[in-house]
């Protein structure tokens, strides 16, 4: 275990609405336990991985997916002795924003909103942290620290053009307190590509579950092939324990490339304190050189035998369709839908809202009623 924790953001600057600390949590265990406890975060259980929720009950749903990232960049952040606490909170609320459908919703609903600002779901995280979850007397949306609010924000690194940030966010309600154009602390970095780890690995183990590809298709790629030769000589052996072995072997190998690529990186420029991170001309928290052509592969390997099967295709074009229709419907009849706080100042971004924030099933179910 290394002690970088001069690195880590362990003092908070407080929120964007001010509020007592508590004796009894950090705020970072408060931001954590804010994100669980949203009913944002509740419904990620019934969003598309990859696989339409309705599919079946073994593969990872939003929520599968993002606990298993927390789990990895708690691993990281804690061999680097920052603030695990805050990575995990970052972990866990990251895809907060996802559409229903997966990817395929978000590039529908954006179609959808193009003449309206667009929409983007690292955003749309952002827009449910801190408007749409209302739970408090004082304020609207969760109120978590600016470091929560900062990581979420950089997940794909620092903001050079704010026009989009400021048309669906609205730049004054960060009051001053995001240096936009900073890049992200260890703690987002760490969440961001445990993020990659996490999907790099388990759309593997789902694709051949659901058969969609071999585990002998897995062995084309040299990666997946030396990971496998020390077990090719045990005999008699049960190829679905095989398979999760290797992925488990595989995230292992990535997690430690990353560490040890991080540490050079921060020992090579003599990085100190959270300001030398910020300040940074690129992101520390980085796999090496050789090991990111081995992701390149991987995630090729992906696109061409999964994410471009024709089976997986036609489910996301169906929800395409569902998510288009239900835009079009609601947006004759919002007042059915949607209460005159929500519609009071944006018509067509309360609609993204609220199908941004269905579910696979209600948006299939709402769908069946309105043919």
């Amino acid at each position: 275990m290394k002690n970088f924790s001069k690195l880590g953001q362990f003092k908070s600057r407080g929120r964007l609405f001010k509020e007592a600390n508590n004796r009894f949590r950090t705020p970072f265990q408060r931001d954590r336990d804010r994100i669980i406890h949203s009913a944002s975060f509740r419904r990620l259980k019934h969003k598309t991985q990859v696989f339409v929720n309705t599919e079946g009950d073994h593969y990872r749903t939003r929520i599968t997916h993002s606990i298993e990232v927390s789990q990895i960049a708690r691993t990281i952040a804690r061999y680097l002795n920052i603030n695990e606490e805050l990575a995990e909170t970052l972990s866990l609320a990251h895809d907060l924003g996802h559409t229903p459908f997966g990817h395929a919703g978000e590039v529908s609903l954006n179609d959808c909103m193009i003449s309206h600002g667009g929409f983007d779901h690292n955003l749309q995280t952002l827009r449910i942290v801190m408007f749409l979850e209302n739970k408090y007397l004082k304020f609207k949306g969760l109120n978590l620290t600016i470091e929560t609010i900062d990581g979420l924000l950089k997940h794909n690194g620092p903001i050079y053009d704010q026009q989009k940030v400021n048309t669906l966010l609205g730049i004054h309600n960060f009051k001053n307190k995001i240096a936009f154009e900073k890049f992200p602390s260890l703690e987002a970095q760490i969440a961001a590509i445990s993020d990659d780890i996490a999907y790099n690995n388990h759309d593997i183990l789902d694709g051949i579950k659901a058969k969609i590809f071999s585990f002998n298709d897995l062995l084309e790629l040299n990666f997946f092939k030396e990971i496998y030769k020390p077990y090719k000589k045990i005999k008699k052996i049960n190829k679905e324990i095989l398979t999760y072995q290797i992925i488990r072997d595989s995230i292992n190998y990535m997690v430690k490339d990353l560490i040890q690529n991080t540490i050079s990186t921060i020992k090579k420029n003599k990085l100190k304190t959270t300001s030398d991170v910020q300040s940074f001309d690129g992101n520390i928290v980085n796999f090496s050189k050789k090991f990111n052509t081995t992701l390149e592969e991987i995630r090729y390997f992906l696109r061409i035998n999964m994410y471009n099967n024709s089976l997986v295709l036609i489910k996301n074009n169906n929800g395409k369709k569902i998510i288009q229709k239900l835009f079009n419907i609601i947006s004759k009849k919002p007042v059915k839908y949607l209460n005159k706080q929500q519609l009071k100042f944006d018509k067509h971004r309360a609609i993204a809202d609220y199908i941004s924030g269905m579910t696979d099933r209600y948006a299939i179910n709402m769908y069946k009623k309105l043919k």
